[in-house]
């Protein structure tokens, strides 16, 4: 199983509607595919206490990451970087076995010329130093507004290429690293 993470928790946010759309790339290519939306955290974990005692209500999500074959992040650029939420989300996953020796691959979309380059990168880092094996091919989708159509959808073919070109490479790395077949 992949998982896909949506990197916020923002209601409505463009993020979740590239993700629905990366879903079905996944879908169509026959892989399955889980969803882990930051918007569906339980309100507990963002209690200090959270920090020693992880809430029951959390093991669903560090679950989901621990027993996936690959991650697939979607993150926004929100000031120039990832949202704190999403860094938090990191931080409250269990170390060293969330991430280590983990696939993950990534895709950026910011309302600027850039495509979320800077959280990219420093998402490639968190993710390094917990050793997961970060998949090259990042997908960066700049000018996010003018890119989704009225109804949230990207429609733009090189986008959507890139998108399916990365998914499908993208397993190919999971199957290669973790010897599963995934479709």
């Amino acid at each position: 199983m992949i998982n896909l993470i949506v990197g916020t928790n923002r209601p409505g946010s463009n993020t979740r509607k590239v993700s629905a759309q990366v879903e079905e790339i996944y879908r169509n290519l026959g892989v399955p595919l889980q969803t882990l939306d930051l918007a569906d955290m339980p309100q507990e974990i963002y209690l200090p206490s959270a920090y020693s005692v992880k809430p029951a209500a959390f093991k669903k999500f560090s679950d989901a990451v621990v027993n996936a074959h690959g991650l697939i992040v979607v993150t926004p650029e929100y000031n120039g970087s990832m949202p704190g939420v999403l860094k938090y989300f990191i931080d409250m996953l269990k170390f060293p076995e969330s991430f280590c020796k983990r696939p993950v691959c990534f895709v950026g979309l910011s309302a600027g010329i850039w495509g979320a380059l800077r959280p990219i990168e420093e998402l490639e880092l968190v993710f390094g130093y917990r050793k997961a094996f970060v998949y090259p091919e990042r997908v960066f989708i700049p000018g996010i507004q003018s890119v989704l159509n009225p109804q949230g959808r990207i429609e733009d073919a090189e986008i959507l290429g890139r998108l399916k070109s990365q998914a499908t490479g993208f397993i190919d790395f999971v199957e290669r690293l973790d010897g599963v077949h995934l479709k």
